[in-house]
């Protein structure tokens, strides 16, 4: 349980520090390489460039960089990162427990449905004080809920939290596209959509620029929370603890199966949060076609972080940076924006690698060390047979 403790000196903490963020930085530097080799391998087929132009993945690098550079840019980034915290800090939190949260997507969708729920069945009775809470609290509690079901799966049969929350993640999908054609959708409508948040006196409120809404500083105090949770905290400790080592965890008396359930519904919740924030304060509507990637970017976000909240709010700073700046890349470089989704993959291939040789790492150690039995006829054998007798 090594990794439960806290250093104890400043040297230590740095020492610490740069450690944990060795690895990512690798990870993102690795991907910014093999993504400047695909455009320079590709770059024949942007207008205006030469086969093999050297200056195209600087150009790109340099529009994408720039993108952000400006006021209405880092509000975009503000924005596109604050989906991506919470429901990083949802992924984290299962990761530190030992379980791997693949069913972000349909949280996320269950947290937008619950949002819309409670803001269309108030039909703007209210004002915006009491419907936005309460569309808040609801998109979390059933994202939590939707996180219980796998975590109940595993508790009790055993049910791997994988295969599980993946085929949750096909039902939560349908039943959101049921939600919008039917209870949630607009009366009397050409085609199926739900009505306007801001109608409903459900929209977030916007604080900065042209779209930084209070969304932001939700993730921003999401960030603290989460962290005094698990290092605070005496559920904290036994979910780290549980997530280091279950069997030590087990015979130190701490109930195990109700750490699962607890942690997996947590951290639906707090996906769902992303949810139903993303509804009240960017999307506004939805449509049958309603859909997010944000459950799956999520888990960049926790493997680039280390499963650290603060590293959470870097990696989705991070992240949304480069979603903020793909539009302006794709238009001043010529580069299609879907690079962004390629460099997200590859990051995400370079981390999963190092956690997969870290894994077989502490596994070999772990192997207990065998002697290799010596031929008949040598001298080891000979001074076995002396030793015996």
């Amino acid at each position: 349980m090594s990794q439960l403790r806290s250093p104890r000196t400043a040297g230590e903490a740095i020492g610490s520090s740069l450690k944990l963020l060795a690895e990512p930085a690798a990870a993102f530097a690795l991907a910014l390489l093999v993504g400047g080799i695909g455009i320079l391998l590709f770059s024949g087929l942007v207008p205006g460039h030469k086969p093999f132009d050297i200056g195209l993945p600087i150009d790109a690098y340099a529009a994408l960089i720039g993108g952000v550079a400006s006021f209405n840019g880092l509000t975009a980034t503000l924005v596109y990162a604050t989906p991506l915290v919470l429901a990083g800090l949802g992924v984290a939190i299962g990761f530190k427990a030992g379980l791997f949260n693949i069913g972000g997507r349909g949280q996320f969708l269950m947290g937008a449905v619950g949002a819309m729920a409670v803001a269309t069945a108030i039909g703007g009775q209210a004002g915006a004080w009491v419907t936005i809470p309460l569309a808040l609290l609801a998109g979390g509690l059933l994202g939590g809920v939707a996180g219980f079901v796998p975590g109940f799966l595993k508790a009790t049969s055993g049910a791997h939290e994988v295969v599980t929350t993946i085929m949750l993640n096909y039902i939560l999908v349908f039943v959101t596209y049921w939600a919008i054609s039917g209870p949630l959708a607009l009366p009397r409508a050409p085609q199926p959509i739900t009505a306007d948040t801001g109608n409903l006196h459900a929209s977030l409120p916007i604080l900065i620029g042209r779209d930084g809404n209070l969304g932001i500083f939700i993730a921003l105090a999401a960030v603290p929370i989460m962290w005094f949770l698990l290092y605070r905290t005496t559920i904290g400790f036994e979910i780290r603890a549980a997530g280091a080592n279950p069997d030590a965890a087990r015979y130190g008396g701490m109930k195990t199966r109700q750490l699962i359930v607890m942690t997996m519904s947590l951290s639906g919740l707090m996906c769902g949060l992303a949810g139903a924030v993303t509804l009240l304060g960017v999307v506004h509507q939805m449509a049958p076609g309603y859909d997010t990637t944000i459950g799956f970017d999520a888990i960049t976000v926790a493997l680039l972080a280390r499963s650290n909240p603060i590293g959470v709010c870097f990696a989705g700073l991070l992240l949304g940076a480069m979603r903020a700046g793909a539009q302006v890349m794709q238009i001043q470089a010529g580069v299609p924006a879907e690079l962004v989704d390629a460099l997200q993959a590859i990051i995400l291939l370079f981390l999963v690698i190092n956690v997969l040789r870290r894994f077989l790492a502490r596994r070999s150690d772990r192997r207990p060390s065998r002697p290799i039995p010596a031929l008949p006829g040598t001298v080891d054998a000979s001074l076995d047979a002396e030793a015996a007798q």
